[in-house]
Order: structure tokens, then sequence, then C-alpha cells
């Protein structure tokens, strides 16, 4: 799992059909402690999230099996929203 933050939207007027009606949000990775990460990714969301939150991210096999995303083509998927991430060293 990848923790993340959303930092806008995906409109795609053309997609696979099997994408239609289904949310794209534009994230980007974090540390634990919250501090931005290199590199973006476009997900999925299956749980209602908005910008600014900070979520969890499944990619390749995991992420079809979220939701009702079985037989799309989906590569990453938001699969939850995380309130407070706590690191014990």
């Amino acid at each position: 799992m990848i923790i993340a933050r959303v930092i806008g939207t995906v409109v795609a007027t053309r997609k696979d059909p099997r994408l239609e009606s289904m949310k794209l949000l534009v994230v980007r990775p974090v540390s634990p402690e919250g501090k931005d990460e290199s590199g973006y990714l476009i997900a999925v969301d299956t749980v209602g999230a908005g910008v600014r939150e900070t979520v969890m991210i499944v990619q390749g096999s995991s992420a079809r099996m979220a939701g009702e995303l079985k037989d799309r083509p989906v590569d990453a998927a938001i699969v939850g929203i995380i309130d407070t991430v706590q690191v014990v060293a």
C-alpha cells in the first residue's frame, strides 16, 4: 500500500467504456510523516476521497480487486481515507 495525498482530479471525455462513471484522482505519494515524495499517480476512487485528503493506494492486481473494479483496466485504486498515521520507532 502507498500513502498519498489527493491533489487534483482528472476529466477524460474519452476513455475505456469500463471506466465510465469512475472518479479519477491525481495523487502524490507522501512519507508517513506527510512530506511529499516524488512522482504522481492517477487512481480510481472507490471511497469518495476529496482534494487534500490523505489516502491509501493499492496497485496492480490488488487494485483490480477493490470495490467494483474487477475486469476493469485499473492499475491504482484509492481504498481508504487516512485519519492519522503513527510511526513507532
